[in-house]
């Protein structure tokens, strides 16, 4: 069968009744029985576009339209001498998969000296950081999540031993409210959400690009607690809605999405994979419990 992955609440692409080979030739009477993964006829169904030529659009896919999509082409052939007609059948199938694009988040970590690991203004400074940090990003409705903050000496050849904080958090799309920016956009909300979190990343980065120009220019005593230049890192972490996972050996083509979950697997939460129920009773695509 031809695999199709079609994204969530949009149309398939169409889907042509007959091969290549086949749709260069001249074909007599031809007829299209189109059955979708209910074992039922989907002509006449309001989902879907059925049209003369025998291709078929599925409109406003969602994860319970996955499945295996089939089509019996009829046509006759006529003998040129005899003119005596036979029917031909020949199948089609495709399965089409509902996906998802992954939600981002990004982890950062950053370094910034201090003069001293028990230094008591470590504390306070790593809480003002981020209160700032959330203040930056808030009305992108974006949050700072999973924050840490450990104080390491550290041995630079040719320099005195430093003490360092390193500190590392998570820049998330779904602080308080999210859902209801969400209901701003029509159908699905993973791609501009996608976009506010990779915004709300940009504007950190600037925040930390900052403190090297600050550093340079405008102090002539150098903080006690001041940032590491060139320590900013990022990293894009990727997670799938429930009933979505990822597999890039199964769905090797569309190994970034987040492909509904196959009958007999389960996703329950934001995790990337699809589990495998131990009782397989679960008949229907994107689960979210067995």
């Amino acid at each position: 069968p031809v695999t199709v992955y079609v994204k969530v609440f949009t149309n398939s692409p169409f889907l042509v009744c007959m091969d290549l080979a086949r749709s260069r030739e001249e074909i007599i009477d031809p007829k299209y029985l189109w059955i979708g993964p209910d074992g039922r006829n989907l002509e006449g169904r309001r989902y879907v576009n059925l049209t003369e030529t025998g291709k078929l659009m599925v409109r406003g896919f969602k994860e319970s339209m996955s499945g295996a999509y089939t089509c019996t082409l009829s046509h006759k052939i006529i003998e040129t001498t005899t003119q005596e007609e036979r029917e031909m059948f020949e199948a089609y199938q495709f399965m089409l998969y509902a996906y998802r694009e992954a939600d981002h988040a990004y982890q950062v970590f950053v370094r910034f000296t201090t003069r001293e690991c028990e230094l008591a203004a470590n504390d306070l400074f790593f809480e003002e950081l981020k209160k700032i940090l959330n203040n930056i990003i808030s009305d992108l409705t974006c949050h700072v999540i999973e924050s840490s903050c450990k104080c390491h000496s550290v041995k630079i050849p040719k320099q005195d031993l430093l003490h360092e904080l390193f500190v590392s958090f998570q820049v998330n799309p779904f602080a308080p409210g999210w859902e209801e920016v969400c209901h701003q956009v029509p159908d699905d909300c993973e791609d501009a959400t996608n976009m506010r979190v990779q915004e709300a990343r940009d504007r950190i980065g600037e925040f930390f690009s900052k403190q090297t120009h600050a550093l340079k220019r405008k102090f002539q005593t150098i903080p006690t607690i001041h940032y590491v230049d060139n320590s900013f890192s990022v990293t894009r972490i990727d997670s799938c809605r429930p009933g979505f996972g990822k597999n890039d050996i199964t769905h090797k083509n569309c190994a970034s999405c987040c492909v509904v979950c196959d009958p007999g697997t389960y996703s329950p939460n934001n995790e990337v994979t699809c589990q495998t129920c131990t009782r397989p009773r679960v008949k229907k695509y994107g689960a979210r419990s067995c």
